[in-house]
């Protein structure tokens, strides 16, 4: 008992950490629920890394489709026309979608472009890369183009199971995890979160709030980048639409349900969105097209009417009582 009072979040942790190792076990060959649970975990790791500039820093990012694109188009590049292992192919593709995102975000900063216009400036981008890669031949194009067959090659990260990119899925999201923890322990995550609360106020005392906008950017944009790569292996080609601007909106609706700055935040709000979204589509796409946005619609405003500071802050008031419970025992 002594050590459970000590530190129960790190044995919660530990405990929800081999649930997810053993998950696959209990649903062994069922790929549908298999390839649901993958997607839960990509959205994890997206909105994951959206809450260090969206959450943290306060900047409502809806560029999140454009950074996995690039990270997409240059892994699967390289594999297609180099025979690149995507291990290194994800890590230059991380690298790509920094150097966009410092591209375009230092004028942005410089300029003071805030708020609804960042948001809509950021959201552009999402369509100006799709329809460049369109009309790009050399790399994109209409048609979509195949990474090479393999049953299992873990150098060309091909499979013919989704369970290895479980795995891979659940590695990302413990690191993206991992380092929102750290920032937010950091110098860097006050500053954020301190610009996040009132930017003036933060540069009247000292914050040099570009350059810590710049730094949560590019953190973000590497872990969405890197995350691109393992998306396009995971689907087995790379697509123009693969710059997505619902996929891009539905990142921050995550990171933002979950809880602005709450670490664990946005992979509750996937956990229970993406698992609704999708099972609804399963269940209601095949009768009436569009009607299982209609009822996932209704969820969101329910959240939103309800629980308006997110669900993080939720899941922390319950676990704190159960803490309260166990300590009384």
């Amino acid at each position: 008992m002594g050590r459970i009072r000590k530190d129960p979040n790190l044995i919660l942790l530990t405990a929800l950490l081999g649930a997810a190792l053993l998950l696959p076990l209990a649903i062994r060959s069922n790929q549908y629920a298999l390839v649901l649970l993958t997607t839960i975990l990509l959205y994890g790791v997206l909105a994951t890394a959206w809450n260090i500039i969206g959450g943290l820093a306060g900047q409502l990012d809806l560029a999140a489709g454009a950074y996995l694109g690039l990270g997409a188009f240059t892994t699967g590049t390289l594999l297609i026309r180099w025979n690149v292992s995507p291990w290194l192919g994800m890590i230059l593709g991380g690298l790509v979608a920094v150097g966009f995102a410092l591209i375009v975000g230092y004028p942005l900063f410089r300029f003071g472009v805030k708020e609804v216009w960042y948001a809509l400036s950021s959201a552009a981008l999402v369509e100006v890369l799709r329809v460049t890669f369109l009309i790009w031949s050399q790399v994109g194009g209409p048609v979509e183009r195949y990474l090479p067959y393999h049953e299992w090659s873990l150098y060309h990260l091909r499979f013919a199971t989704y369970l290895p990119f479980f795995y891979i899925m659940l590695g990302m999201l413990v690191l993206a995890l991992l380092v929102n923890h750290w920032i937010r322990q950091s110098r860097l995550g006050y500053y954020l979160m301190a610009l996040g609360e009132n930017e003036e106020a933060a540069e009247v005392l000292g914050v040099n709030t570009q350059s810590c906008k710049l730094e949560a950017l590019a953190i973000y944009a590497f872990i969405v980048g890197v995350t691109g790569g393992i998306y396009a292996c995971m689907y087995g080609f790379i697509h123009p639409n693969f710059f997505s601007g619902p996929m891009s909106t539905e990142v921050a609706i995550l990171g933002i349900v979950g809880g602005l700055g709450v670490t664990y935040g946005p992979v509750m709000a996937a956990i229970l969105l993406v698992s609704v979204r999708e099972l609804l589509r399963a269940q209601l796409g095949g009768q009436l097209e569009g009607l299982y946005l209609v009822v996932y619609s209704v969820v969101l405003i329910l959240i939103a009417l309800f629980r308006p500071q997110g669900l993080g802050p939720l899941v922390r008031q319950a676990y704190g009582r159960l803490l309260s419970r166990v300590a009384k025992e």
